[in-house]
């Protein structure tokens, strides 16, 4: 535990409220927050108050909202508040004394019309709601607010209420959630994480049971895309590390991380720490002790806020004072910088001139038009189980969706021979991974039993480290933008589909020296990221690479993706590999896991082929206006996903922006899909248009979503999404697909559909492993 002092008491003017404990604290804007409500007095003989109060955080001055129209809520305590917009708080449930419990009506407060003036209303509501209730929490998830667990009067509860306030008229809607879901509980805390790969979610901890046993455990409950909820219970790095089992507590998130602030054990007057719970690592970190109970607390920026409740020294007299907490001190100045809640980014000037960098490796001798081809190439299995040779037949482009349906799925290869691992570190990775002509002696990592029936490679993971350090010591030198010349082929979103990788390269070439097969010497070879998660096979589909980037690395190029990102791949396949399939911890500094994400640090950002092509693994942004504004920028790349500048904003959008969902939208708008938080964007088809025009450019090529055919092209044919995995997530039955430049400036593309029991080759959702909801795929139809 840190002994440094992380909190200061701060002193405030103005018509401060009375001591009290019970109360909500909402911030409502950036420097004004809201209390109401709660019992003044001392345990012995309180009352309860309905009040309401601003503080003004800059100034920090206190004032009473008196000019104040419409129905306000009774007194109360015990209750809870969220804001749902600026300027708006919603105030639901509560205790109003003598066993009484305040009614069951959702109550809004809007302060829009001026300085300490506002108005109550009752939001009129249909249906059941969820009763009358005390100790629970209260938070909001655009466009749903959702009420969960506290004390009916009767009995602790653990139901989820959810209220849609984007759809009217008004209602409550009980949450029916399958799978396992958290005990019964009172005076737990709930918060929303808006970063990292938590985002959306609520997440609770702690609490008291119905036999007034203290809690210490956390859920995050999340909404998928298809509408269904449910609960994820969070995973722990060490379970002997746990946070002290509370209740009457508060938290919230600074950045990726968790404080919990306060509360009671079952211990009386038991000192308990402040600790943080990290939701991209699953670490609990335990901190100096705030000894508060039934308290407030609120946050801005990096600086964390306490106001009353009950000091362990005076347990039976409230305070009236506001404690300030430093996460700098907290979590250390640097960490915490990079997690702080940034001021607003403001975009690169779109009017600045762009900086002329030379192109000596691109000398087109002139400018040609870019075109699709009229025919695509289609690869599909043997029309029988006997044969798992890959044929390949031309079919016009308007004909492609047509000729999918009639292919339809075929059968997967069988297993696989295993072959005696060879010693020599740049050829066992070739000799056991690249067997792309023999669909019938597949031929995959050789895995032996060891005396504890742990799966462990028996390629020697010296081995693969040295292959690691090989191909980092290859990036360190690249440029983040690589100039290319045609022909090249360039690959999608793999997301560990070695069986995918190995299909494309039996069907259209391979990129080896062999006499039939291997085109290396005709073609460069082009990876838009996202070699790892979501697949079962990511360590074969990224060694794989590895192993041809080392034996030509001027002619394999592999851009950096959102999942070559340690925050994103710890959750989403790659660690649960090494850690099963290695039998590493992948955070041990030294595992295969760390020492690949180290690598993926100095993957470029994006390719020009030919000064008229670009390519990269998402998207454009408002921070961006020429592709050399990434070449300045130095390695190793930390994606920093709590944007303060207007260059990590654009790190951002490079690995995360998507097209808007249709032709007809322009300009740049927030990309609720991505991220709750707003630091993810949408680009219009106009502001494609404008940074090719911008950078005399003619085609925008990117992956990142899922499209049906393998490949999607835009209405004016400057943008073409392309992935390269088929069957997405075992669930979309997509094809999969690749393309060819030309030297004449065609663009082939190349189709291969999915096997029969792809499905297999897809994660679930297994205990302890965070998999995220299929995004769903791109539809041509948006136009």
């Amino acid at each position: 535990m840190r002994a440094e002092r992380i909190t200061q008491r701060i002193e405030t003017q103005g018509n401060t409220p009375q001591a009290r404990f019970g109360h909500t604290v909402t911030a409502i804007s950036k420097t004004k927050v809201i209390l109401f409500g709660g019992a003044i007095g001392d345990t012995g003989k309180y009352s309860i108050t309905g009040d309401t109060f601003c503080f003004d955080i800059a100034s920090r001055v206190w004032s009473r909202i008196d000019k104040v129209s419409g129905v306000a809520p009774s007194a109360r305590a015990a209750h809870a508040s969220c804001a749902v917009e600026t300027l708006q708080l919603v105030i639901y449930g509560g205790a109003t004394g003598g066993g009484s419990l305040a009614s069951d009506d959702l109550y809004l407060l809007d302060l829009r019309k001026g300085e300490n003036e506002g108005s109550w209303m009752i939001v009129p509501v249909v249906g059941s709601t969820p009763g009358r209730r005390y100790g629970h929490s209260l938070v909001f998830i655009k466009p749903h607010l959702l009420a969960f667990g506290g004390n009916t009067g009767n009995e602790s509860v653990n139901d989820v209420w959810s209220l849609n306030v984007e759809k009217s008229p008004f209602s409550w809607n009980k949450l029916e959630i399958s799978g396992d879901v958290p005990k019964p509980r009172v005076y737990h805390s709930a918060c929303l994480c808006t970063t990292g790969s938590a985002t959306g979610m609520m997440v609770i901890f702690g609490g008291r049971t119905n036999d007034q046993s203290a809690l210490n455990d956390t859920w995050g409950l999340r909404r998928h895309r298809d509408g269904r909820w449910d609960w994820v219970r969070a995973p722990y790095k060490n379970s002997s590390e746990q946070a002290f089992a509370r209740y009457q507590h508060t938290s919230l998130f600074i950045g990726s991380k968790m404080l919990v602030l306060g509360g009671r054990t079952n211990q009386v007057g038991e000192v308990v720490p402040v600790e943080a719970y990290d939701t991209e690592n699953s670490e609990w970190v335990k901190y100096s002790s705030i000894q508060r109970f039934r308290h407030s607390s609120w946050t801005l920026d990096s600086e964390v806020f306490i106001h009353g409740g009950f000091e362990n020294e005076t347990p039976n007299i409230p305070t009236d004072s506001i404690v300030k907490l430093d996460s700098n001190k907290l979590f250390g100045k640097s960490e915490s910088a990079a997690r702080t809640v940034p001021e607003a980014i403001k975009p690169l000037d779109q009017n600045r001139a762009i900086p002329k960098i030379p192109r000596g490796l691109n000398k087109t001798p002139e400018i040609r038009e870019i075109r699709l081809a009229s025919q695509v190439l289609v690869s599909m299995a043997g029309e029988t189980n006997d044969d798992y040779a890959e044929m390949v037949k031309k079919v016009p482009i308007d004909h492609l969706k047509e000729e999918g349906k009639r292919i339809g799925s075929k059968p997967l290869p069988p297993g696989t021979i295993k072959h005696t691992p060879i010693e020599s570190a740049g050829a066992v990775f070739l000799e056991m991974l690249f067997k792309s002509h023999d669909w019938g002696n597949l031929t995959e990592v050789k895995f032996v039993k060891t005396n504890t029936d742990v799966n462990r490679m028996q390629i020697k993971k010296d081995s693969i480290l040295a292959l690691i350090q090989e191909c980092e010591d290859i990036l360190k030198n690249e440029p983040n933008v690589i100039r290319m010349r045609a022909p090249v082929k360039i690959f999608g979103s793999l997301n560990g589909q070695y069986v995918d990788l190995l299909r494309a390269f039996e069907s259209y070439g391979e990129p080896s020296e062999k006499l039939v097969d291997g085109d290396i010497e005709c073609f460069d070879y082009l990876f838009l990221g996202d070699y790892v998660d979501r697949g079962t096979h990511s360590l074969e589909t990224i060694l794989l690479l590895m192993a041809l980037k080392t034996k030509t690395p001027d002619q394999i190029i592999m851009l950096r993706g959102h999942h070559e990102d340690a925050q994103i791949n710890v959750h989403y396949g790659l660690a649960q590999e090494c850690r099963t399939r290695l039998d590493e911890d992948p955070n041990d500094p030294n595992s295969v896991f760390a020492s690949l994400n180290r690598m993926f640090e100095y993957l470029p950002l994006c390719a020009v082929i030919e000064d008229k092509i670009l390519c990269m693994h998402s998207g454009i942004s408002q921070s961006l206006r020429s592709v050399e504004d990434f070449e300045s920028i130095p390695k190793p790349i930390v994606i920093n996903h709590m944007v303060q500048t207007p260059e990590q904003q654009a790190l951002l959008d490079l690995l995360w922006a998507d097209p808007c969902d249709n032709d007809r939208e322009t300009g740049f708008k927030p990309h609720t899909a991505r991220s709750v938080f707003g630091n993810i964007y949408k680009y219009g088809l106009d502001r494609v248009q404008k940074f090719l025009a911008d950078n005399k450019m003619s085609l925008l090529i990117r992956s990142h979503e899922c499209v049906m055919e393998g490949f999607e092209r835009n209405s004016t044919n400057d943008l073409i999404t392309l992935f390269s995995a088929t069957d997405y997530c075992g669930k979309y039955k997509n094809a999969a697909a690749i393309l060819l430049v030309k030297r004449n400036f065609e663009i082939v593309p190349k189709i291969i559909y999915p096997l029969n029991g792809s499905v297999g080759s897809w994660i679930d959702n297994e205990e302890g492993l965070r998999v995220r909801p299929a995004t769903p795929p791109r539809w041509k139809s948006r136009n």
